[in-house]
This record gives structure tokens, sequence and C-alpha cells, in this order.
């Protein structure tokens, strides 16, 4: 259709345009007011059809959820192989020291293998870990222990 032909160029001769008189379809009352008004209302359908989330609760609170940082016996040896490469090795008892405690990591748990001895400072570990770091011939202690064994 060509523009000239369309209603809308007949239309604009007209001060209105077809909006009726004065000041209608001007300001927010055409829209339906402000922001987020009217979603409970009068623009419930578009809520429906764009933003159905909108309303309501969503998930739950865990007010008591305390997650504690840990690592598996698989990652400690690939932990424990990277300080190595880059020279941050200690050693205590003839053994590498991995501080995980100093790391941020609270727990060790019994996922994969270790093939030599290490001494691991940890605050908790599980008894699968316990077993896993003993048959390679190292160690675990807290970190009060190792601050005794330190000294």
């Amino acid at each position: 259709m060509g523009t000239r032909h369309r209603k809308s160029r007949k239309r604009r001769g007209s001060r209105t345009c077809g909006w009726g008189q004065i000041g209608q379809h001007r300001k927010t009352g055409a829209k339906g007011g402000h922001g987020k008004t009217g979603m409970h209302k009068h623009k419930w359908t578009w809520v429906l059809k764009y933003d159905r989330d909108y309303f309501g609760k969503h998930g739950f609170y865990r007010p008591n959820k305390r997650e504690i940082p840990s690592i598996n016996v698989m990652q400690l040896a690939t932990l424990l192989d990277a300080m190595e490469r880059r020279k941050e090795i200690k050693t205590a008892e003839g053994m590498p020291v991995v501080n995980l405690a100093e790391m941020g990591v609270g727990k060790l748990v019994g996922r994969g293998k270790i093939d030599r001895p290490v001494l691991v400072v940890v605050e908790k570990w599980t008894e699968k870990a316990e077993k896993t770091i003993k048959e390679a011939g190292g160690n675990l202690v807290t970190p009060k222990e190792f601050a005794g064994v330190a000294r």
C-alpha cells in the first residue's frame, strides 16, 4: 500500500487524529498508570502472558545453612603437584605439608587416591579420607595440632 493511501495520512489534518477531544490518549492515564501499576488489576492479562513469576514467593530461605568448603583426595593430589611445580611446598616430619585450613578449606572428603605420603592440615575429614591418606603413608592433623608440631 502506498503511504499516501494509509489511514494515518488521512488523519493528519485533524487536531486529535481520531482520539476525541482535548488531551485524550496523551498522558499516563492512557497507559494505565506509571510502572508496575495495575499488575493485579487491569494489566493482569499482560502479567499472565509476559511475566508469570512477578507475584508470589519463590524458593525458600534456610537460616541454619552452614556450608563447609571441602575438597576431595583427588583434588588434594592435583593441588600437591601444582604446589610442587611452583616450589611452594614446605616439609614437616619428612613429608610435604598441605595446609588446607590456610587456603579456606574446612573439610577433606575421601573420593580419589593419592600415591605418596603427605601431611594434611585441615579442620575436619571423613573416615574414608583418613584411611586413604594413612594408606599412602601420610597423616591428617588439625590446625591446633599442627601449631604444636611446627614449634
